[in-house]
């Protein structure tokens, strides 16, 4: 049985990380707010500008030639992976390395066996865990989060960009969280490129019937929007893993402050036995010297 001062000096390093997993829950849901804020206002913005580039695909019917869809014979795979760079936040950056294994893994096994699957980290845990699972990393992009920014983001998607017209990658995709509520975050693999032909979805449907005037030419306009749509989706992914990132670990510090609770309760109880047992003992010590004295 442990002494009563190691059984103290527990319950008061408990007592510190409970405070600690405390603040950190209160830190991450002031956080969470704002990031909900960010991610709530860019779906809209992001589903209407996919609705607005369907329009003019539409119409242009095929006229435009648009290098961000060339599809050609995948032999070199970029994975734009978005992690945190900060951890303590139970599976969430585990789950976002598990989805990239698992795709090289299902789709490109035989590109990785080759060497030809390369990942572009956002974030430093995703950084880390490629590089202790020797999986090539170009273009080290942690320390995003620290300042958030469209501008940020902008850089990475266009190292992706340029690299897939420079015929660098002949496909790219995109792993990340994306956020359903505090609790629950989905791990998302996603086609960047080339672009893939979606079927237009209800919120989008509207934009197909608008019929538009044009300055300058829709065919100048597509050629700018393409790109903007694409920088658009990787800063959505970025916004949704920063908001899942939070929720992750609100989560897992609420989680944690219960179970210094339980184990403070088990450590007063040891304690308590401990020092009942001390006092108990010195009892019958003090009883045993009395009865030895009174036999002489």
């Amino acid at each position: 049985m442990a002494s009563l001062k190691e059984v103290r000096n527990r319950i008061t390093s408990v007592s510190s990380t409970q405070q600690i997993t405390k603040a950190m829950k209160m830190v991450s849901a002031a956080k969470l707010r704002r990031a909900q804020d960010n991610i709530l206002r860019m779906r809209p913005y992001a589903q209407r500008l996919s609705g607005i580039l369907a329009n003019l695909s539409s119409q242009t019917e095929g006229s435009v030639s648009n290098i961000y869809s060339e599809k050609r014979e995948v032999n070199r795979v970029l994975i734009i992976a978005v992690t945190s760079d900060r951890g303590l936040a139970g599976a969430f950056n585990a789950n976002v390395v598990k989805g990239v294994v698992a795709l090289i893994n299902s789709r490109f096994s035989s590109q990785a066996a080759a060497g030809n699957v390369t990942v572009l980290a956002i974030g430093k845990k995703g950084l880390d865990a490629f590089k202790k699972r020797e999986i090539p990393v170009i273009s080290n992009f942690s320390g995003v989060f620290s300042n958030l920014s469209f501008d940020v983001v902008r850089e990475a998607a266009e190292h992706a960009m340029d690299g897939f017209v420079a015929g660098d990658f002949d496909q790219v995709y995109l792993v990340y969280n994306e956020f359903k509520n505090t609790a629950t975050q989905i791990v998302r693999q996603e086609q960047f490129l080339p672009i893939e032909d979606k079927p237009v979805e209800a919120a989008d449907a509207s934009a197909l019937l608008v019929d538009y005037t044009f300055e300058p030419s829709k065919e100048e306009i597509i050629r700018d929007l393409i790109p903007q749509s694409l920088k658009i989706q990787v800063y959505k992914a970025v916004l949704e893993s920063n908001a899942s990132e939070h929720g992750a670990r609100m989560t897992a510090m609420d989680k944690a402050t219960e179970n210094a609770g339980e184990l403070l309760k088990e450590l007063k109880l040891t304690y308590n036995r401990t020092r009942q047992a001390a006092i108990t003992k010195e009892i019958l010590e003090i009883v045993g010297g009395a009865e030895a004295l009174s036999a002489k």
